[in-house]
């Protein structure tokens, strides 16, 4: 089942946010990311905050759940203004899940049109819905397409059936040609999701997928790591030693073998787990999770940041539906993050791009480090000269070790 919400403060039942968070806001970007919690089947890796309808019980439905969203996006625009936050608008939209597509492409184009009417959208801004292959048709992206989304990112995880299995995905390899072709016929740029190291996955494996995938000619390819969390299906399973574990070097071969045939095919990384045909194709979206920009979480289980204020809905749809039927925040719980949290945080998150981490930044006991860095492999010497700590493919594969290393004590 999902994971358990973080520990927090109690959040005030109308959403207003403590005065810091509206300092500076103006030099920051504003993005919406929308959760939608419905999934077909649960695969077997996932312990994000979905729920199949047999999950789902009283009080919430795949019907009723733009509408909810709606109230949301209603709500925030009234709390923002009330913590007064200047009224800026979305930079980025990010429909997530879930499987977003499950809803009708009608719904999806509802929750963005009321966000839009809140809070107005920049000429340029980024607006992306995740689906699966198998959740979408010609029909249904041209809707989306028409209501101004830009991009759309399919969860294609493998191309090897074998692999697809042992996940639990629903659709055939087949079907992502045909998803990325009719999004590209409805003037959306595409994103494939790849997952690597999946017990059973051989290196000729996960070849074949990078091939595969490449061979489609997407904008950008995002490829994780299969991380096995506590209480999933997966995790059951190799714990009964029904399926092998994992494997760390496994997992290094295989990204050092995406980051060669990526690069080769012209794709290049801007983040450790990123690449982008070009860098108008990176995901806005997420670089402003990554450089701490500002953003409004909707849906059940979502977090949101604004100016160092952290924030998480309740879990459930129904207990979700219920707060805001009543007039209420969804919100279970935040917190206030201080000068030194946010600068770690930061510290972590940037050391990650490609753009890299200012040295000049980082505490004297992290800049002592870069040296050493260097000489490990870890840190390009080049960039270091003009300022910037920015990761070798080495240091990438221990980006980890890199930030505890420039992290004081």
């Amino acid at each position: 089942m999902p994971s358990v919400l973080p520990l927090g403060d109690p959040a005030p039942s109308d959403g207003v946010l403590p005065a810091q968070a509206a300092d500076g806001a103006a030099d920051r970007s504003f993005g919406l990311y929308v959760h939608i919690p419905f999934c077909a089947v649960r695969c077997g890796y996932c312990d994000f905050n979905t729920y199949t309808a047999t999950e789902l019980g009283g009080g919430a439905s795949q019907d009723a759940y733009a509408s909810t969203a709606i109230a949301e996006v209603g709500l925030a625009a009234h709390a923002l203004k009330g913590s007064g936050l200047p009224l800026r608008p979305l930079s980025t939209v990010f429909f997530g899940g879930g499987t977003p597509t499950l809803l009708p492409a009608g719904d999806l184009a509802r929750v963005l049109e009321a966000a839009i009417g809140e809070w107005g959208i920049e000429p340029d801004a980024e607006v992306t819905t995740e689906a699966n292959p198998d959740s979408v048709s010609p029909e249904s992206l041209r809707i989306l397409a028409d209501a101004g989304f830009t991009r759309v990112s399919f969860g294609m995880q493998s191309a090897v059936p074998h692999v697809l299995k042992v996940l639990d995905r629903t659709h055939t390899p087949s079907r992502v040609p045909q998803a990325v072709e009719w999004a590209r016929e409805a003037g959306l740029s595409v994103s494939l999701d790849l997952i690597y190291g999946t017990p059973g996955e051989s290196l000729a494996d996960w070849r074949y997928s990078l091939e595969t995938a490449l061979s489609y000619g997407p904008d950008h390819i995002s490829a994780y790591a299969l991380i096995v969390e506590d209480g999933t299906k997966l995790a059951a399973q190799i714990r009964r030693g029904e399926v092998p574990g994992i494997d760390d070097d496994d997992h290094a071969l295989k990204y050092e073998l995406a980051d060669e045939l990526m690069t080769r095919a012209g794709l290049a990384w801007y983040e450790v787990s990123n690449w982008s045909r070009t860098p108008d194709q990176v995901c806005r979206h997420n670089l402003a999770y990554w450089r701490g920009d500002d953003w409004w979480g909707i849906g059940p289980g979502a977090h949101s940041h604004v100016g160092g204020v952290r924030w998480w809905n309740v879990k459930h749809p129904s207990a979700y539906a219920g707060r805001l039927a009543s007039g209420l925040s969804p919100a279970a719980g935040r917190e206030t993050l201080d000068a030194a949290t946010r600068n770690v945080e930061r510290v972590m998150l940037e050391a990650r791009l490609a753009s890299g981490l200012a040295i000049n930044g980082l505490a004297e006991s992290g800049r002592y480090e870069v040296a050493g860095l260097i000489a490990d492999g870890l840190v390009d010497p080049a960039a270091a000269f003009t300022g910037q700590l920015a990761l070798t493919l080495k240091g990438r594969l221990l980006a980890d070790a890199v930030v505890r290393r420039i992290l004081p004590d």
